[in-house]
């Protein structure tokens, strides 16, 4: 038996804002929390800021679908979407956006009046990328930027008084670490993009250029996180976890080729799947231990 709701079959609108993916931010901003707190912060202030992490994402990637949807009907690879095959209408679209934002402002103003007032930016920022390849290339950079809010969101969701500096690190390390796993990805649209004047990196600069700046977005990640260990005082097993990263991060880059895509999912969704939990547990080994 489907569940039907008033914005479509809930699995439909799963597979939609691809939910799964949820794994890739959310974790980032428990570590936020964690550090924020050092160690483990209130009931209160983990299930709000997971309410407002899950609406925030929804709300991208519903309004993401409905920015691509010219380009989504004409690519094969996105014809299926349920946006494109009808099974959720546009209007139902919109309405599911309008309800994640109320959802993340309401949970942003239940933790804490910086996070309230910062709540409708951080949704005009998460939009933005959803128009950006229309435009640039670091479109891929923003997309990075937007995931990387998270572990300062959940900073600031324990300590709205002051910011420091390892969540910053951390914001810099995501943003290149989405961007680099984004690049990969968009190998799979490359002759696409050209045709329909898109502007991926590999589309705008081609693959050998692309996997290079891949690689150096790699190792920016491992920069940023091995510094974000240092800011946070973080102990020993934080640095066995880095490494660990650096290996999972080097083992990505090899699986990478533009003339074979049969590793993208494994590249892109099975290895970074497990980064994002192992930083945060990374976190929780170097606070207690």
């Amino acid at each position: 038996m489907r569940l039907s709701t008033p914005f479509g079959q809930f699995g439909d609108i799963c597979r939609m804002i691809k939910i799964e993916h949820s794994i890739f931010a959310l974790p980032y901003a428990w570590a936020g929390a964690v550090l924020a707190a050092r160690g483990l912060p209130s009931a209160r202030s983990l299930i709000f800021l997971t309410i407002g992490m899950i609406a925030a994402r929804s709300f991208a990637m519903a309004f993401n679908r409905l920015a691509d949807l010219p380009f989504d009907r004409d690519n094969p690879r996105t014809q299926g979407r349920p946006l494109v095959t009808g099974v959720i209408s546009k209007g139902q679209t919109w309405a599911f956006c309008a309800l994640m934002a109320v959802i993340f402002i309401a949970s942003c103003a239940a933790l804490n009046t910086v996070c309230l007032w910062l709540s409708v930016p951080a949704l005009l920022f998460a939009a933005i990328y959803s128009l950006l390849k229309r435009f640039t290339a670091l479109c891929h950079f923003w997309l990075g930027a937007t995931l990387g809010l998270a572990p300062l969101a959940g900073w600031l969701s324990v300590n709205p008084a002051s910011l420091g500096l390892a969540p910053v690190l951390l914001f810099w390390a995501v943003t290149f670490w989405v961007a680099a796993f984004d690049i990969y990805y968009a190998f799979q649209d490359m002759d696409f993009d050209v045709a329909f004047e898109l502007h991926s990196v590999p589309a705008s600069f081609g693959p050998d250029t692309a996997l290079t700046l891949a690689a150096f977005s790699h190792a920016m990640t491992s920069i940023f996180l091995l510094l974000a260990g240092f800011a946070a005082g973080l102990s020993w097993p934080w640095y066995v976890v880095w490494f660990g990263i650096s290996v999972m991060l080097l083992v990505e880059h090899r699986l990478m080729k533009p003339q074979d895509l049969r590793h993208v999912n494994t590249a892109f969704f099975t290895i970074n799947g497990i980064i994002s939990p192992v930083v945060l547990a990374g976190v929780l080994l170097g606070i207690y231990i």
